[in-house]
């Protein structure tokens, strides 16, 4: 062993090799160094990624709660316009009803008045033809004797009757 010892490649290879582990001890300071700053850089990454996923699905669930509180709110208003309409035709309806209801009104109204009239003038023409026959029957069959006690009959009876 001393005959190693006092070999110069031996004392060659210790400094290589202490050159190596020196050397190497920086290079993997170097390289963890490194890699711990890549790793902090992807865990940060990661971090905003995460947040911005629970973002985004803190929008959606807003988003979503925002489109049910539309579609309701379309629905009651979907609903009133329908109730609505309903009562609107129902209205309609009632005032068409009273309309027809005053037409029909009218039109029996107008239908016994053209039946007054027409019985006032079948009277009126039945008192004309019975007066023109009375006048015929009377020209034909009345002498004048019997003419006077008549109509002094008639002028008597009248102060009755005024009375």
């Amino acid at each position: 062993m001393s005959a190693l010892l006092q070999s110069a490649e031996f004392w060659v290879l210790v400094a290589f090799i202490i050159l190596v582990g020196a050397l190497a001890k920086k290079i993997w300071a170097v390289l963890t160094a490194g890699l711990d700053g890549r790793a902090a850089r992807i865990k940060a990454q990661l971090d905003e990624a995460e947040k911005l996923r629970e973002d985004a699905q803190s929008l959606l669930a807003e988003y979503q709660r925002k489109q049910r509180a539309a579609a309701e709110e379309t629905a009651g208003i979907l609903a009133q316009a329908k109730a609505e309409a309903e009562r609107i035709r129902k209205q309609a309806q009632a005032e068409l009803e009273q309309a027809l209801k005053r037409r029909e009104q009218q039109a029996f109204e107008k239908i016994a008045q053209a039946e007054a009239e027409a019985l006032g003038e079948v009277r009126n023409q039945a008192v004309e033809l019975a007066m023109a026959a009375s006048r015929r029957l009377l020209a034909e069959n009345l002498d004048e004797e019997r003419a006077a006690r008549l109509v002094d009959d008639a002028i008597k009876d009248l102060s009755d009757r005024l009375h």
